[in-house]
């Protein structure tokens, strides 16, 4: 009796997760200063071609680029903010969603309360400069005892009279500039869906901001990840130190200044006011147009000694408060811009740029800045400059 062929047995293999592997990122203090010569030198150079990039695409796709930036400084200026809640524990697109709510309700109800107060102040701005014209060298002659000279009085009056008719035809000069550029139809609704998007894309931005980062660093090669991000650290800790620190100093003086105008019945206090409270973000010109418009006003106005003693008083109270309490105690004391580095960006960005630059001239030089400092730091530690014979 024959035997049935034996079948062959299939034994099961359980498939077993196949794990890739991940390369943990090397400490700083681990590279030798060749590598991280090279990484710096090429973190500088990477910084350097996105700041032309950046300018690059404002040129050519500035409709679409503009409110893509004013989305990410959106995201930047509240992600603290927001960061804050989510260590607390709460979700961080609740938080998002609460930061925005807050936003949107505070600035509806600035805009209920500013608008009409600008317009009263607008609605005198016509009356003030003629009254400027015509009363202000008179009071500037008894004050000093002496007349001045006539063309001094002439140019006055001419300036005067200009900026009376300057400001009388800006309304109607602005809505035919509207109607004008309202007629080129696809630029006008271009610029208006710009304009609405940038909400929606900082919402976004805001949202993702850690997960935006995180994807960031992890292209960064292993090695590198440490000392880049240390620089970016700087480059931030620059730049929130000036804008973050600057619009809550700006925010802070505007409400002293006009306050303190206000009480001394001077003409247009809540105007000079902001002026010199946010101009003070380009430094000392806030300050300077704020005196010299609360001195016309206060000519203009004139009741007695005791309101130039409320104008001195006002400034003096302000600057103090600065120096001494909003800055070291409210906005800290890191290390941001020195006062001629921003004037100087602000001048040269915004005659090689116009206004974008103006805008991105801050920013850019707070990068610029870290990178500076970086390239004479490797150079600093290099043979050449230290004259060291070089290691075999």
């Amino acid at each position: 009796m024959s035997r049935a062929p034996a079948q062959p047995v299939l034994h099961a293999v359980k498939a077993e997760a196949v794990v890739v592997p991940t390369v943990a990122p090397v400490p700083e203090g681990e590279l030798t200063e060749v590598e991280a010569r090279r990484i710096d030198l090429w973190w500088s150079a990477v910084m350097v071609g996105s700041l032309g990039l950046v300018f690059a695409l404002l040129a050519v796709f500035g409709g679409v680029a503009v409110p893509v930036l004013l989305a990410l400084a959106g995201a930047y200026i509240f992600n603290p903010i927001v960061t804050t809640l989510e260590r607390r524990g709460l979700d961080r697109t609740w938080g998002t969603t609460l930061v925005f709510a807050a936003g949107t309700l505070l600035m509806v109800g600035a805009v209920l309360y500013l608008v009409p107060v600008f317009r009263d102040e607008a609605l005198k701005l016509p009356d003030f400069f003629s009254r400027a014209s015509t009363q202000v060298v008179p009071r500037l002659e008894a004050l000093l005892g002496r007349s001045v000279p006539d063309l001094v009085r002439q140019r006055t009056t001419e300036l005067g009279q200009q900026a009376s008719d300057l400001v009388q035809s800006a309304g109607p000069a602005a809505a035919r500039l509207l109607a004008a550029f309202a007629g080129n139809t696809a630029r006008f609704v271009v610029t208006l869906l710009g304009l609405a998007v940038v909400p929606v894309l900082a919402f976004f931005f805001l949202q993702d901001y850690p997960r935006l980062m995180g994807r960031l660093k992890d292209l960064l090669p292993r090695r590198a990840v440490g000392l880049v991000g240390r620089r970016f650290a700087e480059v931030d800790e620059v730049l929130s130190a000036f804008v973050r620190g600057q619009l809550t100093v700006g925010a802070l003086l505007s409400v002293i200044y006009a306050a303190g105008l206000s009480v001394g019945r001077i003409d247009m206090a809540i105007v000079i006011g902001v002026i010199a409270g946010f101009g003070n973000m380009v430094p000392y010109l806030g300050t300077g147009l704020g005196i010299l418009l609360s001195l016309v006003g206060l000519m203009l106005s004139w009741q007695g000694p005791w309101q130039l003693g409320v104008v001195a008083g006002t400034f003096i109270f302000g600057q103090m408060l600065e120096g001494f309490v909003i800055t070291p105690r409210i906005v800290g004391e890191k290390v941001g811009l020195a006062p001629v580095a921003v004037i100087i960006a602000i001048l040269a960005f915004g005659e090689l740029f116009g206004f974008v630059g103006i805008l991105l001239a801050v920013p850019v030089a707070a990068i610029l800045k870290v990178v500076l400092s970086v390239v004479v730091q490797r150079y600093q530690r290099t043979s050449m400059y230290t004259g060291e014979a070089r290691s075999p």
